[in-house]
């Protein structure tokens, strides 16, 4: 340690470890904490560098992360290369004085790689302060919202049956290309935070005003398809992002829900059921469309369960039917899309999903989320919990 760094670096890396380790315990140990932290202290990093990445048309924090790999990969090829030659250089060195050319050749080469590791050192601690300031301390926040764990099957089979009714409706009033595929002619970005911002007034909630980047589409969205990833929230950058390869009607949500990330709703059931809210109180209908289209797997998951479990899967069929052309509308990507990606990737696709499926269920799993992907359809529960209050 001492080699690797000068004094005064080790006591600037300890004092940052130091509070990292700090803010994380204090995180797990005081919801309060996080919440003052989140009201009062973050949006000082979102109305500060978080307005300076906005300006910039491409997603920052997508490439942070394939500079991330690459500098990575270099880590790694230099070290295969340094080993052998420092043990090497050890045995000659051991057995008679080295001549002053190899000397400061193997000096000069320590040098470079011990350099690089110094310079990976500093960007993995500054990593790590910027994930618990921009997101690990979100994790332990006070819950939104009590959900309803037990579902009155009543209560759910009224939510059912609000969400498909307003999913046949709008489903006929879309405007569609000569594919039938809805078209949009607005600017969906700036809707989007009109959305937000109409929901935090709406709702009485606060934290949801004030200042948004525009969400930015990914550049390697072949790669998010891979993932079956809809968006991206990235805390280096504080960027909300958005895989353009989907069909259309999952835009708006997935733009109010990384939105909702991006201002300290961490939870993917309460970004779900914000950008729900958003999409369905916005006044367009593309948006509403949007918003009841990506619950609609949710609650008809939760019902087929809720009634197989009582064996009353006849009362299914006795609900309104879902439009076949709502079932047209509520895929992810369409199949022309995923020919693209097929193509345009080198990376075999189910693969790449298995090894984002495991990332993500550690991820929750370490940030205090039990069930790790699984609390994704936990929106069900809150918007219960939300129409049982409202009457």
């Amino acid at each position: 340690m001492k080699r690797f760094f000068s004094k005064k670096r080790r006591v600037v890396m300890v004092l940052i470890w130091t509070a990292v380790l700090a803010l994380r315990a204090a995180a797990w140990l005081c919801a309060p904490f996080c919440d003052w932290y989140v009201a009062h202290v973050f949006p000082i990093w979102l109305n500060t560098y978080g307005r300076l990445s906005g300006l910039f048309p491409f997603s920052i924090g997508e490439w942070m992360l394939y500079l991330a790999a690459v500098l990575v990969l270099i880590a790694l090829m230099l070290w295969t290369i340094w080993l052998p030659f420092h043990i090497a250089g050890r045995r000659r060195r051991a057995v008679s004085k080295a001549g002053p050319t190899g000397r400061k050749t193997g000096s000069r080469f320590e040098r470079l790689v011990l350099r690089y590791y110094q310079a990976v050192a500093w960007i993995v601690t500054v990593v790590c302060l910027i994930m618990t300031l921009n997101c690990l301390i979100f994790y332990h926040c006070t819950p939104l919202q009590d959900k309803k764990e037990q579902y009155d099957l009543e209560e759910l089979i009224a939510l059912r049956e609000r969400i498909v009714k307003n999913c046949n409706r709008l489903s006929e009033r879309m405007q569609r290309d000569e594919r039938g595929e809805i078209v949009y002619d607005g600017d969906m970005k700036k809707r989007a935070i009109q959305a937000m911002h109409a929901l935090s007034e709406r709702e009485g909630m606060p934290r949801l005003g004030g200042y948004y980047s525009k969400p930015k589409p990914l550049y390697a969205s072949w790669f998010f398809c891979q993932q079956h990833m809809c968006g991206y929230y990235f805390p280096f950058s504080l960027e909300a992002n958005y895989n353009d390869m989907m069909y259309i009607m999952n835009f708006p949500y997935t733009m109010c829900h990384e939105l909702s990330h991006l201002k300290g709703y961490i939870f993917e059931d309460e970004a779900n059921y914000l950008a729900y809210l958003a999409c369905v109180g916005s006044g367009d209908e593309v948006f509403e469309y949007s918003g009841y289209l990506n619950v609609l797997y949710y609650v008809e998951s939760d019902l087929s369960d809720a009634l197989m479990q009582r064996g009353e899967m006849d009362r299914y069929t006795k609900l309104t039917p879902v439009k076949e052309q709502v079932h047209l509308d509520n895929v992810y990507v369409t199949s022309e899309q995923w020919e693209r990606v097929h193509e345009q990737s080198p990376l075999d696709t189910q693969f790449v999903s298995d090894v984002t499926d495991s990332f993500l269920e550690a991820n929750l799993t370490m940030n205090g989320v039990s069930d790790g992907v699984v609390s994704y359809s936990r929106v069900v529960g809150l918007l219960l919990s939300y129409y049982h209050e409202a009457g």
